[in-house]
């Protein structure tokens, strides 16, 4: 509360009274008692009486009333009610430290030491709000170069960067524990568990796990780690596994079917991973002998051409209106299959292979009339062979080309039967699963396989879009692991978050119920008519504009943290945020979290 304004409603609450003064009392041995009071004439002498004993009032209190009563101005205007020392970015901080806390965050470093508790928590928001390096975080939570709240809030002082570092050391340690808490809260038995691989690139000196292998980030160059993201079905991230840089997609399901039997103790468990993570000899080798574990996943193409030559041509009269095969093979015992044809799909593959043979064929004609111009002819096998064959890895036809070439002669031709045999599987993608129809049926199968999705739109988030898990500045192994993790509990909260706040984002409200309107699992899920109407109005039901999770991160940051103090007290530092928006409060109540307050 500012004081002089105290004392000024304190004087008008007197009502009308004759002339007030302020007068100390000696009080023995006490200190002196403050007396508020009034001089007045009864019988033309003049007389005095106690108002109010103001001796428990702050000093500056009664030096503001003192000031008033005898006709000054304790505030001069209305600038200098409240100096304001500093202003930080705040909204965002407290939308996302109380989204974390309300995940259960403080619980999952409950067995850290004190100091670092904070830190781990700082750490995760602080991957949410500005993503960045150790340093950089370092930075923006140290109270002399904060570039948010968060630091202030969480009370953390004269942080140093060996702080952070020594919070990693602890959150590895401690993976195992918080990967069980979350396993326990959104995996059950039976349920159906998404995995997937992706990988990224270090920077600066390597660690152990460094290695070049396949980048999925175009880096080839540069060494990488691969790390493997276990989620609900629902999306929600529970654990990540960091392997080094060559390791293969397949040979890492072994260790996480290990991770969820013995280290989360779940006793069945229907594994949704793509082709090229459960292959056929991943089945026999690991799921198979593993007691409790089922799959969903899909074959490979030269699977689906065995397919096709066993059962014979997948003709569109066999598809129903679902576009649904279900069927059994002796190639795949103990396994159901069900075969999925998108009439879209199968369209664009016949016109774009249509197109890619119209373009390889001109261009080898070109070549043909090179050899055969009479005018500096283009000669020899070998660089014949060379310009044919870049043209057709150019186009990804070899398959589809026989190429005849002699020193002086040039000829192609189409092979007809492969091109068919192609065309007979446009718009085919095989699922196979090992759960029974009792357990699973074949909508349900489709769908479960399409969820792997959720995963990369994790990938998308933690690599690039938000969270920055790259390049990685670590160099021990245990640090590089701790801050993959760490990137993940701060996908984990973010995750709640925009489940939290799809009203006032551009995500689609009503995905589910546009799911089940599809004629079938195979049919292209499309926007419901509420999120339409959102992507052509740019505003919400009620009128405010959309965002995405970023932008309306940066709308909460201008909600702000202002440090200030009153002329009466210099000292004494007054905490005021700045009043919310109307989108603002809508944020907060959706998150559920309490707006921020004066203090």
């Amino acid at each position: 509360m500012y004081y002089g304004l105290f004392c000024f409603n304190f004087v008008c609450s007197c009502g009308n009274l004759g002339a007030m003064y302020i007068e100390a009392i000696p009080n023995r041995n006490s200190p002196p008692a403050v007396l508020l009071r009034e001089a007045y004439r009864e019988d033309g002498k003049v007389k005095k009486r106690t108002l109010a004993n103001i001796s428990c009032l702050p000093t500056e209190v009664i030096e503001g009333l003192r000031v008033l009563l005898k006709g000054g101005v304790a505030v001069p205007s209305a600038e200098e009610v409240f100096t304001v020392e500093r202003s930080l970015p705040h909204g965002h901080v407290a939308a996302t430290l109380g989204s974390a806390r309300a995940c259960g965050a403080e619980d999952w470093f409950d067995g850290a030491p004190l100091p670092l508790r904070k830190t781990l928590l700082a750490m995760v928001v602080a991957r949410i709000v500005s993503p960045g390096s150790k340093l950089a975080t370092h930075r923006m939570l140290s109270d002399e170069t904060a570039a948010h709240s968060l630091g202030r809030v969480l009370g953390l002082g004269s942080i140093e960067p060996e702080d952070m570092y020594r919070a990693l050391d602890w959150l590895h340690d401690a993976q195992p524990a918080i990967e069980r808490r979350l396993a326990r809260k959104h995996l059950a038995g039976g349920t159906l568990v998404l995995y997937d691989l992706t990988s990224t690139w270090l920077t600066g000196r390597c660690c152990s796990l460094a290695a070049r292998g396949h980048s999925r980030d175009g880096k080839r160059d540069d060494p990488q780690i691969v790390f493997g993201l276990i989620c609900a079905a629902s999306g929600c991230p529970v654990a990540v596994e960091v392997f080094s840089g060559n390791t293969a997609d397949p040979s890492t399901v072994a260790v996480q079917v290990a991770k969820l039997k013995e280290r989360f103790g779940i006793g069945h468990i229907a594994w949704v991973g793509d082709r090229g993570m459960i292959t056929s000899a991943r089945i026999e080798t690991v799921l198979k002998p593993t007691n409790g574990m089922d799959w969903i996943s899909s074959l490979r193409a030269p699977q689906i051409a065995l397919l096709a030559q066993e059962q014979g041509p997948f003709q569109p009269s066999l598809f129903d209106e679902r576009n649904l095969l279900e069927l059994d093979s002796e190639h795949f015992p103990g396994e159901r299959l069900v075969v999925c044809r998108n009439p879209l799909l199968a369209d664009e593959r016949a016109r774009r292979r249509v197109a890619l043979l119209a373009a390889t064929e001109a261009e080898l004609a070109t070549i043909a009339a090179a050899v055969a111009r009479t005018r500096n002819p283009l000669r020899g096998t070998q660089a014949i062979a060379l310009r044919a064959g870049r043209c057709v890895d150019h186009y990804h036809m070899a398959k589809h080309f026989e190429l005849a070439i002699t020193d002086t002669s040039f000829r192609w031709q189409r092979k007809h039967e492969g091109i068919n045999a192609e065309a007979a599987l446009d718009g085919l993608y095989v699922i196979r699963t090992s759960l029974t129809r009792k357990q699973l049926d074949a909508n349900t199968a489709v769908a479960a396989y399409k969820s792997l999705s959720q995963v990369e739109r994790a990938f998308r988030s933690i690599k690039t879009v938000d969270l920055q898990v790259r390049p990685v500045f670590h160099y021990s192994a245990s640090r590089v692991r701790a801050h993959v993790f760490l990137c993940m509990l701060a996908y984990y909260v973010e995750w709640h978050m925009r489940s939290l706040l799809k009203p006032m984002l551009f995500d689609d409200e009503f995905i589910n119920d546009a799911q089940a309107t599809r004629p079938s699992a195979v049919a292209k899920t499309q926007r419901s008519a509420h999120a339409k109407h959102k992507d052509a109005t740019r505003r919400a039901d009620d009128g405010l504009p959309l965002h995405s999770f970023q932008t309306l991160l940066q709308d909460l940051a201008t909600l702000t943290y202002n440090i200030t103090h009153t002329a009466l007290n210099p000292k004494a530092k007054i905490i005021l945020t700045t009043r919310p928006t109307p989108l603002q409060e809508k944020a907060f109540k959706l998150l559920g979290v309490n707006l921020p307050r004066t203090q």
